[in-house]
């Protein structure tokens, strides 16, 4: 059963394409990796997804409701993690949380639950201004995960994390999936962490979508093409590089 669909989305910017008439299906409890050069459209359409930008065609269900008709409803079950998230510097990461789940009416156990999954207990009370990227990192995800959310939306979520730090937010996303029935969307750079955790597939490039599918699946697909599948890097890589090929000569045809 897919959780999410998406129906030939597009956002447009005057004579920019952004995203391009792009068809996801993204299956309940999974891991669904997003991938794509910077500029592919991939926020764009995580923004969409979360009615933070209108589509300028296309429409799209999620969790059978249709948006924006359904749109409070929807939003009510989706934790987001967008870019680099903004706190209050001036209050500590437990007040910040506190907000949010004072605006969103949950249980206040969910904050003191949520800092535990993240690994910031022992900085709750440390003012979000003194916080080091990768604690804000962690302090967005906390705000994501308020409520134990059935979606999660979550671009780039590992940024300013050291190696340990990806580990454990590796360890956190998979478990949620896992244990909790939990679908997430993750965009990264890290391509070997997506390897390591994502069902399937999404790759984007200047607002198309190149592939869709099972990890497995991919690997068949670049052995046909006679792309690299050793490591999901190398059969992005191929793949992108074929589709800005074909551009460059359809551009100058």
């Amino acid at each position: 059963m897919n959780i999410i669909e998406t129906n030939h989305l597009t956002k447009k910017y005057k004579n920019f394409i952004a995203v391009d008439s792009v068809d996801l299906h993204i299956r309940k409890g999974n891991i669904y990796g997003f991938l794509g050069p910077n500029g592919a459209g991939k926020s764009t359409t995580m923004k969409m997804l979360l009615g933070l930008t209108a589509p300028s065609n296309g429409i799209f269900h999620i969790n059978q409701k249709t948006f924006p008709a359904d749109r409070e409803e929807i939003l009510r079950g989706i934790g987001s993690f967008i870019e680099s998230p903004s706190f209050y510097g001036n209050l500590t990461g437990q007040e910040n949380l506190e907000i949010i789940q004072s605006v969103l009416g949950l249980k206040k156990s969910s904050v003191k639950d949520a800092l535990e999954l993240v690994g910031l207990t022992d900085c709750k009370d440390r003012l979000a201004k003194k916080y080091s990227l990768g604690m804000k990192q962690r302090l967005g995800l906390a705000s994501a995960l308020l409520g134990n959310p059935p979606i999660l939306i979550l671009d780039e979520p590992t940024n300013g994390l050291d190696p340990a730090g990806i580990h454990e937010i590796r360890t956190l996303i998979k478990s949620l999936s896992e244990m909790y029935d939990c679908t997430i969307l993750i965009s990264s750079h890290m391509l070997s962490e997506i390897e390591l955790m994502a069902n399937d597939i999404g790759i984007l490039n200047h607002g198309k979508l190149l592939f869709e599918g099972s990890l497995q699946g991919l690997q068949g697909y670049a052995e046909k093409k006679g792309f690299s599948s050793v490591h999901l890097e190398n059969t992005f890589l191929a793949m992108i590089d074929e589709d800005n090929a074909l551009r460059k000569r359809s551009a100058i045809k």
